[in-house]
């Protein structure tokens, strides 16, 4: 019997909460028939109640990441990709690219452009996250000769100033951990465009910070509305622009 040809596969997004989430849902889901009525003073908590609804939370929370990383974020990455006037002839940086979801929908879009992607390649932010995983999705859409990987920290990037037309982040800066280190990658971000240049940044905290850090560096930045009906957590949008 032939084999089926392999098919691109871009992981599940942070598949430890998912795991944590699942794992105390339906423990709690299970617990909630045994928890007795607990008593403090003259106040009673029924626990198996609460119990059950915290655990339903839980479920619905860990099943909802599971279909975005499965469904929502390939429409997700359309709307982010349909802000971008695309000419064919863009450099574009994909920061955090991961298993090169962003990354490699831009190449799709180029004709003359290339694609370059960045990662320090966590796979506790991606499930089996590696440059060879990246590699090998490039390979099989079809885009090897629009596109470039690296392995590079967004707060240090070595590229010069001015180099990219479009800069694209997904579900990336908020794992830096502190402000700091958010605003430097931001800045990072700020310096690597090139003038009129656009960034378009997704996340689900912290985008408020990324819209100062731009301002800050005299950039017009503003973010949208959470995207409740495609994405879990729900993530929002930072265009940037640089003058």
């Amino acid at each position: 019997m032939p084999h089926a040809p392999a098919k691109p596969d871009y992981g599940i997004d942070a598949p430890g909460v998912i795991r944590n989430l699942l794992v105390i849902g339906l423990a709690l889901l299970v617990l909630a028939r045994f928890l007795p009525v607990l008593k403090i003073g003259s106040i009673s908590l029924v626990l198996g109640p609460m119990a059950l609804w915290t655990g339903l939370i839980c479920v619905f929370q860990g099943m909802a990441m599971i279909l975005y990383a499965k469904a929502g974020k390939f429409r997700h990455r359309d709307r982010v990709l349909a802000q971008i006037n695309w000419t064919g002839n863009e450099a574009v940086l994909d920061v955090g690219t991961g298993r090169g979801l962003l990354l490699i929908g831009a190449a799709r879009k180029l004709t003359t452009g290339k694609a370059m992607g960045i990662d320090i390649w966590s796979k506790a932010d991606l499930s089996g996250n590696s440059m060879e995983k990246t590699l090998s999705n490039v390979e099989l859409e079809g885009v090897s000769s629009r596109v470039e990987i690296r392995s590079e920290d967004a707060t240090a990037m070595k590229f010069p100033d001015g180099t990219f037309d479009v800069v694209l982040s997904n579900l990336c800066i908020h794992n830096i951990r502190s402000r700091q280190g958010r605003d430097q990658a931001c800045g990072e971000i700020f310096r690597v465009l090139k003038p009129g240049g656009r960034a378009i940044i997704s996340d689900f905290k912290n985008t408020a910070d990324y819209v100062k850090a731009f301002q800050s560096a005299q950039a017009s930045a503003s973010r949208g509305s959470p995207d409740f009906l495609h994405t879990f957590p729900p993530l929002r949008v930072v265009e940037v622009t640089k003058k």
